[in-house]
């Protein structure tokens, strides 16, 4: 009996409980979606550093190299495990071709290096460990997805005086240089060619790398190790890090995802609540007649749940199954950079369960809505035929004073001011529905901006010029200088340089501490507090670097400069994401015996000169690094955006069906409710047309007032969310670069040309309600 009723129900009301099927499997479908991303996410960074066993602490270092100093501290120290020492032969993107251009534009080191033999294993795509022959070669796996490379195709190197020709073999998975925003890559080639390179071409560079005997030590061993006088002539990086470089790209994407999704619920609950008002508006008449009748009302109760239960239930397990086949959109770029883990029972409970935590919120919140069973009295509803549980504001706009708009249009706004009540939910759905669509275009407009480059702390120039270290960097980069200087076609510059300084912790010893040295006021970056430093004695910190030192603007800290204390005070903090964001900036002379790399920046007087002046400078200082800033922001985040832009697709999608989805139900339930009403009105010889504007003209302001909420609480809170999720990368002060053609034209006409389009169509049925009607029931 309960089973016919069942599908007796559904096929009578087929619009409401499609419309509630398709909602609540949407909501289990990105909830499932999202949280098997972060699982995935996190499960293949664990994988992908088990199998290549990642090392716990690398120095980089460039120049020569002690490694019987090195090897003879390894083996007295106790937390040491394993060490070794990675030898790598660094090639000037000019003369390296991946097909027939050259990578001189490319702001990415490239290393040539062979397989390492006791950790750090460099992986292919099957998550195996790569081995080459002479002349084969291993590309990253950047290179495939940038350059559409494939297995057969010919890497060349090639300067002029030495030539080389290598067959791609296979495609390395790094768990150290894997993502974009890491400006270096390892090729792996044989022993043979790679001792070839090292005395035909190219600069040598070092990884010196520990694991440890306890990965919780690695701070303790990272002070002992700077405080030993061993090689140091470049950054530290330490397994925490890589972890969290690797997480970056898809980790920013997750989150937004689960955002969407944490929206998306909140709907949803107002989804379920209008189409159980619907629907008990509906069967009002037959609530009553089953309470006369004498049919209990948990009874009655059992009757409703049943079929929400049974719908939610069915939603959510299909959307758990649809989410097992879209989750390879979100999951491709984990599952190319980082392999897939072998799957486990979490990787299906976790989606299954927040699934089944929807399922549970629909049954919770159903039972909330019928305990409004207790205020239906058989007598009323079969004597009103209403719930009469409308609030409405008694009358303060008379008809016979309206001079200013049409009798549709005044009735409509009386309409909402008098139902306000009612009304605010269908406010608060566009609201939201504004807010998702709005936020992640501002978002990826920010990425896309020119000015995103002061995030990664950078300022804003037209061409960034990068040399590293060769055995002549000092003289080439006083050469650059002064050929810059006397260069007419450019407007200003900064040279700028970073070396290592001494900076003493808590416990009074010294830790490295990497600053870049220069006058930051040409070309300024945006600072979270404070400012630039303007004295010798002030230094600004990354935000990254203010948070692990616990320093704020105003407070001091000693750096060890020229052998002696120097106090410096924080002038300000900025912001930056690239490479773990651990950076600082002073006007102190820099320390020439720790430089690790020189940077001009510089502003053309005719930006239409710049790929000339590129090349230009690319041919005289070879193997310097030459980049316009667009093309640096395009390779550092270019994966990023891309995954960024099919979730700003989502997320328009989803709000534009939030809205037709809601505005259909609210309709729906409000004629419902006017149903007689609107007899009287027809009655009285208004036309249909007349009164079916009124029901637009009502959706409409609601529409505009939810858009402007929605747009103004983008441009407040929505700054602060992705704050919230870009703090862990070191960038906790986003402000949204909005292109108000998107944000204030096109995305709110998508919305009212839908609900527009969505309001007309919901009310058809209008045209079946006559006064006769009404006087029969």
């Amino acid at each position: 009996m309960l089973l016919r009723m069942l599908r007796n129900d559904i096929t009578r009301k087929k619009g409401i409980t499609a419309a509630l099927f398709i909602f609540v499997l949407l909501a289990a479908l990105l909830v499932s979606s999202g949280s098997r991303m972060i699982m995935e996410l996190t499960s293949s960074i664990q994988y992908l550093f088990s199998e290549s066993k990642t090392p716990h602490f690398v120095q980089m270092h460039a120049g020569e190299l002690d490694q019987a100093k090195v090897n003879t501290w390894a083996e007295e120290n106790a937390m040491v495990q394993q060490h070794q020492i990675v030898e790598m032969v660094n090639i000037d993107g000019s003369n390296l071709f991946l097909g027939a251009e050259s990578e001189k534009n490319s702001v990415m080191d490239i290393d040539f290096v062979t397989q390492n033999q006791g950790f750090d294993y460099l992986l292919n795509l099957d998550s195996e460990i790569i081995q080459v022959n002479d002349g084969e070669i291993a590309v990253p796996v950047y290179y495939m997805q940038q350059k559409k490379l494939s297995v057969g195709d010919q890497v060349r190197i090639d300067n002029g005086q030495f030539e080389r020709s290598y067959t791609i073999v296979d495609f390395v998975r790094d768990a150290q240089m894997n993502p974009s925003v890491v400006h270096s890559k390892r090729f792996i080639v044989s022993a043979g060619n790679l001792q070839e390179l090292k005395q035909s071409i190219g600069e040598m560079e070092y990884l010196i790398e520990f694991r440890l005997t306890d990965p919780g030590l690695t701070s303790e061993f990272t002070q002992a190790y700077q405080n030993a006088g061993l090689p140091n002539a470049g950054p530290v990086v330490t397994y925490g890090l890589f972890q969290v470089l690797n997480a970056m790209t898809d980790g920013v994407i997750a989150a937004v995802i689960i955002l969407v999704s944490l929206v998306l619920i909140l709907i949803a609950m107002l989804c379920i609540r209008f189409t159980m008002l619907a629907t008990i508006e509906e069967d009002y008449r037959e609530i009553s007649v089953m309470k006369a009748i004498g049919i209990a009302e948990k009874d009655i109760k059992r009757l409703y749940l049943m079929k929400y239960v049974f719908m939610a239930g069915f939603a959510s397990v299909l959307g758990y199954i649809a989410s097992l086949g879209v989750n390879r959109l979100f999951v491709s770029n984990i599952m190319l950079y980082m392999g897939k883990a072998p799957a486990t029972l979490l990787h299906f409970a976790i989606p299954l369960l927040a699934a089944g935590i929807i399922f549970a919120m629909v049954v919770l919140f159903c039972r909330t809505v019928l305990r409004r069973f207790r205020s239906i009295s058989a007598v009323d509803a079969l004597r009103t035929g209403s719930l009469g549980d409308t609030q409405i504001i008694r009358n303060r706009l008379s008809l016979s004073r309206n001079r200013w708009s049409s009798v549709p249009v005044f009735l409509g706004l009386k309409e909402v001011i008098q139902r306000i009540k009612m009304f605010r939910l269908l406010l608060f759905v566009f609201v939201v529905s504004s807010f998702i669509m709005i936020v992640p275009v501002n978002f990826l407009n920010t990425l896309q901006a020119p000015s995103f480059i002061s995030y990664m702390g950078v300022g804003q120039s037209d061409i960034r010029i990068d040399l590293r270290h060769t055995d002549d960097v000092e003289q080439r980069y006083d050469n650059l200088v002064a050929q810059i200087q006397n260069d007419k076609d450019i407007k200003t510059y900064s040279p700028l340089v970073t070396s290592q300084f001494k900076i003493k912790n808590a416990e009074g010893s010294y830790d490295n501490l990497s600053v870049e040295t220069g006058d930051f006021s040409i070309f300024p970056l945006s600072y979270v507090s404070g400012n630039a430093p303007t004295t010798e004695n002030e230094i600004a910190l990354s935000d990254a670097n203010s948070s692990e030192l616990r320093l704020k603007t105003g407070e001091q800290l000693t750096l060890l400069v020229n052998g002696k204390d120097q106090m410096m005070t924080v002038s300000g903090i900025y912001q930056d994401v690239t490479n773990g964001g651990k950076t600082a900036k002073a006007l102190l002379p820099y320390n020439k015996d720790s430089v690790l790399w020189y940077v001009v920046s510089l502003d053309l007087n005719n930006r239409g000169d710049m790929a000339t002046k590129i090349a230009e400078y690319e041919a005289a200082f070879s193997p310097a690094k030459v980049t316009d800033l667009q093309g640096y922001l395009d390779q550092t985040l270019g994966g990023t955006i891309q995954q960024l832009k099919l979730v700003t697709m989502l997320a328009l999608v989803i709000g534009v069906f939030i809205s037709i989805l809601i505005t259909a139900l609210f309709l729906q339930m409000l004629v419902a409710k006017d149903n007689n009403d609107i007899a009287v009105l027809r009655s009285l010889g208004f036309a249909l047309s007349k009164i079916k504007f009124k029901y637009v003209v009502m959706s409409l302001v609601i529409l505009i007032l939810g858009v402007v909420t929605g747009t103004i609480l983008s441009n407040t809170l929505g700054p602060l969310l992705v704050s919230a999720i870009m703090s862990t990368f070191g960038a906790s002060n986003i402000v949204f670069v909005v292109n108000p053609l998107q944000a204030y034209v096109l995305c709110p006409l998508l919305l009212a040309g839908t609900i527009v389009l969505t309001a007309w169509i919901s009310i058809q049925s209008i045209k079946e309600t006559s006064i006769s009607k009404m006087i029969v029931e």
